[in-house]
């Protein structure tokens, strides 16, 4: 009897160590946690709230993007039409009225061509009153109406330069009011830059910014608004129904929006009405205008919260349940194990007597060595991380420096060419150095110092060298011409157009007859606004079935260096169909024994 009350005596000393531990756990863990769980909670709101700041830095600056690459196409067309010497033709006196009305003609299709741009409205000259044309208003108006604009000061301050205005509303004589924004530049006389003939402005419609900004409806109380590179208000949207409208302002407090025309992007915080808020701007490359948007941070924090609310709730309760629940169950098996240690000791002590104590036995070492060994391998995977990371940065460096040293073989080659060029004159070795010499202009025409576009001019002289040195290559089998039209060397193409037709044509066309002889003709011409290229031979030709398979792509098994010479004209076609529009490409006119022709349309395109 008295062992068991003994018993149950340690039974009760242990479940009140037990009780002791639990409480023990619950003020030096549960407290920590609680307290570290709403500081997780406060910093994950902080964080979403940045994060949403962010992404509408981002969706802003997507949508600058967007409206950059629009104006960058209208500006490339007002740069094509103030290259294009029909404009100042025209612009000069005419002798006669019956001069004079072909001018308006000539003018007039100029005005038309520059809508094939579907961002441009209409295109306004403004020229010398005295002259006939000067007074249609349509797209002839006399000079000394645009000098009533607001912004004319700064087209003449610019010179030729490219002016863009803020929206303004204007009223056509044909098509009543509209609300637009222009691009302004002056007209010189090419032949006295002093002397101003003209202006011409480009007409866009508000739309075009109205659908881009229309995306970026971030506040309920703030609208967008468009800057230009002074801070003043250029457009802004009113509000959509329910919203209310543009403030009466209209534009930033003077310090803020100073700031904002001084860098190209950011966030701002100013304080309205003791709310902070929130301006958000990026820079539109093509014109220096700047797009702000404003949002209060009553309003991220409400879409914060709105994002992350289930998520973080979710997330939080996950946690802190399988947090309680490792707490506990690591608690059971320490109170487990510290009951079976005490537990030994204590048979111990009975068997051997308390001067076991006095030589203790190391005990065995628990979980929390799992956890260090975790922790150790964590930690040498994150240096291998780091590892590798520095590597690839590494590996990224001898990339460019090889980049770099692939620029310099080029040169090198010319410069071998040309060594080996002069010692075959020396030796008096006349085809050699001819053949050198071809394979020089070759090189240096095809690379064309890694340009991808050429003139006609280059590429035609390219086609010429190709077939030299082929007719080195293959004396006495075959003869070409190149027949070009005047004028063709102001317009450029992607480079190697022709040189892969030419190939097929003496390859697969001239080379597969039984005589292995023949001819080859290469043409250049203009129609209306398209450059037709065409390569004629008499060889074998093949079927219409055959040509139209060359146009669709090379087959999966077929290697791009195949014999059936497909792959160079599907190249072709794609590149100048990516070049020009999926109007313009490749085709062929074809028939078995017949010979074979590759026309070749492309949209006809001035250099920059």
């Amino acid at each position: 009897m008295k062992l068991r009350w003994r018993d149950l005596a340690g039974l009760g000393q242990g479940m009140l160590a037990a009780r002791k531990w639990l409480l023990a756990y619950a003020v030096f863990i549960l407290l920590p946690v609680s307290i570290m769980l709403a500081s997780f909670y406060e910093r994950s709101s902080r964080i979403l709230e940045q994060e949403a700041t962010r992404t509408m830095q981002l969706t802003l600056k997507q949508a600058g993007m967007n409206l950059t690459y629009k104006l960058d196409h209208i500006r490339d067309s007002s740069n094509a039409i103030f290259m294009n010497h029909v404009l100042y033709d025209n612009l000069a006196p005419g002798e006669s009225v019956t001069a004079q009305l072909q001018q308006i003609k000539e003018l007039r299709y100029l005005a038309d061509s520059a809508r094939v741009n579907e961002d441009i409205y209409r295109m306004r000259l403004f020229a010398a009153p005295s002259r006939l044309f000067a007074g249609d208003r349509i797209n002839l108006y006399p000079l000394a109406d645009i000098e009533r604009y607001p912004w004319y000061p700064a087209v003449l301050e610019a010179g030729g330069g490219l002016v863009w205005t803020g929206v303004y509303e204007e009223n056509y004589t044909d098509a009543g009011e509209k609300r637009i924004f222009s691009a302004a530049r002056l007209l010189r006389n090419p032949d006295s830059y002093e002397e101003i003939v003209g202006a011409m402005v480009l007409d866009i419609p508000e739309e075009l910014i109205a659908e881009v900004m229309s995306e970026l409806q971030f506040s309920q109380k703030y609208t967008p608004m468009l800057l230009d590179a002074g801070g003043r208000l250029i457009y802004s949207p009113a509000g959509e129904e329910g919203l209310p409208m543009m403030q009466e302002s209209g534009t930033l407090p003077e310090d803020f929006a100073h700031t904002v025309a001084g860098t190209e992007e950011g966030v701002l915080r100013r304080t309205e009405e003791r709310q902070e808020v929130h301006v958000v701007y990026t820079t539109i490359a093509a014109t220096g205008w700047k797009l702000v948007a404003q949002v209060s941070q009553r309003e991220i924090a409400d879409r914060a919260a709105g994002l992350s609310q289930f998520t973080s709730i979710a997330t939080l309760a996950g946690i802190t349940v399988m947090f309680l629940i490792l707490v506990f169950v690591l608690m059971m098996f320490m109170v487990q194990e510290m009951q079976r240690r005490v537990q030994m000791i204590l048979r111990m002590m009975r068997k051997e007597g308390v001067g076991w104590l006095e030589d203790q036995r190391p005990l065995p070492g628990g979980d929390f060595r799992l956890l260090e060994s975790s922790i150790d391998h964590l930690i040498r995977r994150l240096n291998n991380v780091m590892e590798e990371s520095y590597q690839a940065k590494i590996q990224e460096r001898e990339a460019q420096l090889r980049t770099l040293q692939a620029q310099i073989n080029p040169h090198f080659l010319y410069n071998a060419l040309d060594m080996i060029n002069w010692s075959a004159i020396a030796h008096g070795a006349e085809d050699t150095s001819q053949m050198i010499e071809s394979l020089a202009r070759y090189f240096r025409l095809s690379l064309n110092k890694g340009r991808d576009n050429v003139s006609i001019e280059d590429e035609l002289n390219l086609v010429k060298v190709f077939l030299e040195i082929q007719q080195n290559r293959f004396p006495s089998t075959f003869t070409f011409t190149i027949d070009a039209e005047p004028g063709l060397d102001a317009y450029v193409i992607p480079k190697l157009t022709l040189q892969p037709l030419a190939e097929n044509a003496l390859l697969h066309g001239i080379r597969k007859t039984k005589g292995k002889q023949g001819s080859i003709n290469v043409t250049a011409r203009r129609e209306g606004g398209d450059i037709v290229l065409s390569v004629t031979d008499d060889g074998t030709g093949m079927s219409r079935e055959q040509a139209k398979r060359l146009l669709s792509g090379p087959s999966a098994d077929e290697a791009p260096d195949s014999a059936s010479g497909s792959f160079g004209l599907y190249n072709v076609h794609e590149r100048i169909r990516y070049f020009a529009g999926n109007k313009y490409g490749l085709s062929i006119d074809t028939e078995p024994g017949q010979g074979t022709t590759v026309t070749v349309r492309i949209k006809a395109v001035a250099p920059e």
